[in-house]
């Protein structure tokens, strides 16, 4: 060969070299079927079909061993036992390891973290995009013919990457510290709303984002979907890049692909993996919680807000509630719960476009914009108390719920119910229990973060509404009646029904979501209902 061709042949070794080399960024984890059946030196790479027996064995990539993912998850197994199991799968130091799936599954994910968790050279660690789904798509072959056990491998255990996973109490921290952690639940949405369980009790960890791995792949080719989109995902849930992101599912295994995806493909360092998940938490003796609404407090019961908002807690200054009763004067006059401020609902339907008055009208009341404001009226949910809490939310207050219990529910509970007017002024003493009069700033309604996903109105009055707010081509209109999220006696449905209701009316979780209805109180109760199972971007549209 002459001197020039071989300069050339070394050039081309050289850009290969050099492509390998890119592939081995961190979003060159992932391998596409035609680098895997072109790839030149198939003896020192190792293929691990991560899919369970029965499934290996309905076909599977020709030279592939059977390497269960089920293996690990959830377990918490020796490093000598992890050891053992990948020596058997001929897992050695010095190969290129390839694993795969069926396709837009956990397992992949699961074995390749696993890997990676034990020590194994992320260098020398692949994933196949897609899995056999896409392998098959792009007609390359299957068999069901059982690879031969492969030689034992030499791959040593030396040390555990104990920072990419969490442990029961570093999790239970992060559950309630969310604006440092962001806490991911990668099961999908009728786990998170108590419609389907695995073990005892249904429902998901507090402070929890749903976050299902389904949503991760493309449902076509089975493949992740591309890195933006993963980060229009993170960017719509609201999850900060200087958080802690802690993953969990039921058993952990869907917990590896949010995961895979955000640590390998989008490189944040501060991800973890929580290995027992809902297993470990639900088997906890301490009967740790689990929630089925998203946000839970914005409903409140009596009493919870006789403890924290009566006398005691007032006269130690431990209480941070303002109560607004929305109830007609005379009604408020005939008794009411103690410490109630009387802000008939007329009185904020009535401002709907006049945010500095009603301000001006809150702070003279005595609500505390730093309080969390918990509304009193004896229907439930409904277009009046919704458009009252958006008020207040969208006028600054720091936190707004809901009581449901009537004044006859607390009346027969056995509280106390107060005759006379809550006095509102300067207090004399520490132990006064007047409510102190506040200032409370007219603040600008907040522009809403720009939506990285299209508008989606949904109409929320028993009829379409007249006025219609202007189309960009990108929107679209669902009709939903406030009335199907509630019960016939004005609370919002259960979770897992709500659920149902919205899934079969087609309303998306990844969209920018505006209610709209003649009555701005019905556009009110939808808004309130969606932020109660935690959609990320909803907002009320007043015309004009």
């Amino acid at each position: 060969m002459s001197r020039w061709l071989r300069a050339l042949l070394g050039l081309c070794i050289g850009l290969a070299a050099l492509t390998a080399l890119a592939a081995d960024s961190a979003e060159g984890r992932l391998i596409d079927p035609q680098w895997l059946a072109n790839h030149p030196n198939r003896s020192n790479l190792l293929l691990l079909d991560a899919s369970m027996p029965q499934q290996y064995a309905a076909g599977h990539i020709p030279g592939a061993v059977n390497a269960s993912a089920f293996f690990t998850a959830g377990r918490d197994l020796p490093p000598a036992v992890i050891e053992r199991q990948l020596q058997g799968w001929g897992v050695s130091a010095g190969r290129k390891i390839v694993v795969y799936d069926e396709g837009g599954s956990w397992m992949a994910a699961r074995l390749f973290w696993d890997l990676y968790h034990h020590g194994f050279p992320l260098a020398d660690l692949y994933l196949l995009d897609g899995g056999l789904h896409r392998w098959k798509a792009v007609g390359q072959p299957v068999t069901r013919d059982a690879t031969p056990a492969p030689a034992a491998g030499t791959f040593r255990v030396t040390r555990v990457l104990d920072g990419e996973r969490v442990r029961l109490n570093e999790f239970l921290t992060a559950t309630g510290d969310p604006s440092r952690h962001a806490v991911i639940d990668a099961l999908e949405p009728p786990y998170y709303y108590g419609g389907a369980k695995f073990f005892d009790r249904a429902g998901h960890i507090p402070n929890a984002r749903l976050w299902p791995s389904s949503d991760f792949f493309d449902p076509g080719t089975k493949a992740f979907k591309s890195p933006d989109e993963i980060r229009r995902m993170l960017a719509h849930l609201g999850i900060q890049p200087d958080q802690t992101v802690h993953v969990y599912c039921g058993g952990g295994g869907a917990a590896a692909v949010p995961v895979f995806a955000l640590r390998f493909l989008l490189g944040r360092d501060k991800v973890k993996l929580y290995n027992e998940s809902q297993r470990e938490w639900l088997q906890d003796e301490r009967d740790l919680p689990l929630w089925t609404h998203a946000t839970p407090h914005r409903l409140r019961r009596a009493a919870w807000l006789e403890g924290w908002g009566g006398a005691m807690m007032r006269m130690v200054g431990l209480s941070n509630l303002s109560v607004v009763d929305l109830r007609p004067s005379d009604a408020y006059a005939k008794g009411h719960v103690p410490f109630a401020l009387n802000i008939p609902a007329d009185v904020f339907r009535a401002h709907v476009g006049q945010p500095a008055k009603l301000a001006e009208l809150l702070g003279a009341a005595g609500v505390n914009p730093q309080h969390e404001a918990v509304l009193v009226a004896d229907g439930g949910l409904s277009p009046t108390t919704a458009l009252a809490m958006w008020l207040l939310e969208r006028a600054g207050q720091k936190k707004v719920s809901l009581l449901m219990d009537s004044l006859d529910e607390w009346a027969l509970s056995g509280l106390t119910v107060a005759k006379q007017p809550t006095v509102v002024g300067a207090r004399k003493t520490p132990q006064d229990l007047v409510v102190p009069a506040v200032g409370y700033p007219h603040r600008a309604p907040v522009a809403g973060k720009a939506s990285v996903y299209p508008r989606v109105y949904l109409a929320s009055g028993r009829q379409a509404p007249a006025l219609v707010p202007p189309a960009d081509g990108s929107s679209k209109l669902i009709h939903l009646p406030y009335t199907e999220l509630l019960e016939p006696g004005g609370s919002p449905k259960a979770a897992k029904d709500l659920w149902s209701v919205l899934a079969k009316a087609g309303v998306p979780r990844y969209a920018e979501i505006v209610t709209v209805a003649d009555d701005a109180g019905e556009a009110a109760v939808s808004w309130f209902v969606l932020k109660l199972m935690g959609f990320a971007d909803v907002t009320v549209w007043l015309p004009g």
